[in-house]
């Protein structure tokens, strides 16, 4: 004779049931919300050069805001960031003049730059017969000839900023302050190639260069002035128009322009 099932294992077999109905429910609920998630590689956004509905322009790519600069790009002193002014007759002009004060922190720094970028054409004197023109490459630009010495010490700042003959620009290479800096040192090598025992403050002791040429184990003759090499030669003359290599102006002046002539009138 079977037994029937009690009370209490019927309600447990409707637990049971509850529970498995319940957990069901929220396996397919999680199924559907995964299934409906979105991605944030779905997200609505912009795509570069593509169009927009959410602007009047239908543009994606905004324009910048009038009158607005980035950070670290404000340029508000003209003459510090291109070492020109503009004249009275609205032609750039280049001053003698330093855009801050020039102590001996700048000439060390000028003197450090100039020994890694201009030593192997100038030469760490600055005759323009650096290393590489001793093998074979144009000659140099001399900073101690008499062109060199009545050129505006913001003149350098320009030849380095755009480049001069065939030197290229060394803008990517020396910031605006290094390029002043490194003026402001051509400036005093000048001074220190031509000074006189006249220039030299009382109490200081002057020795001859070949003297001290001969302490370092050098010959005398090498505080010689330095000659060009037979190697440094001029691949093409220059043509006049066009200026010497490695001594253009640095920005030409106007070219010419020629008006034809005006045709008689057709009678």
């Amino acid at each position: 004779m079977k037994k029937r099932p009690s009370a209490f294992s019927s309600q447990l077999s409707a637990s049971r049931a509850t529970r498995s109905a319940v957990l069901l429910a929220g396996a397919a609920a999680l199924t559907l919300i995964a299934g409906c998630r979105q991605d944030m590689q779905h997200q609505p956004r912009m795509f570069p050069q593509r169009g927009s509905e959410l602007f009047a322009d239908h543009r994606g790519a905004r324009p910048q805001v009038l009158n607005t600069v980035a950070r670290g790009q404000l340029s508000d002193d003209s003459y510090f960031y291109t070492g020109v002014v503009q004249g009275a007759n609205g032609y750039k002009e280049e001053q003698n003049l330093m855009p801050f004060p020039v102590t001996m922190e700048v000439l060390q720094r000028g003197q450090e730059r100039f020994n890694i970028y201009c030593t192997p054409c100038h030469s760490r004197v600055g005759n323009g017969l650096g290393e590489i023109v001793d093998r074979g490459f144009k000659p140099a630009g001399n900073l101690h000839d008499q062109v060199r010495l009545s050129q505006p010490i913001s003149h350098y700042f320009y030849v380095m900023t755009h480049g001069y003959g065939a030197m290229p620009d060394y803008s990517a290479q020396l910031t605006p302050e290094d390029r002043w800096a490194v003026a402001a040192y051509i400036r005093a090598l000048q001074l220190s190639q031509a000074a006189t025992a006249q220039d030299v403050p009382a109490g200081v002791q002057v020795r001859d260069l070949k003297e001290i040429a001969s302490e370092k184990g050098l010959p005398e003759s090498y505080a010689e002035p330095w000659t060009l090499p037979a190697t440094a030669v001029q691949a093409n003359p220059p043509v006049a128009g066009e200026g010497t290599p490695a001594m253009a102006p640095g920005y030409p002046a106007d070219p010419k322009i020629s008006i034809p002539a005006t045709k008689p009138a057709q009678k």
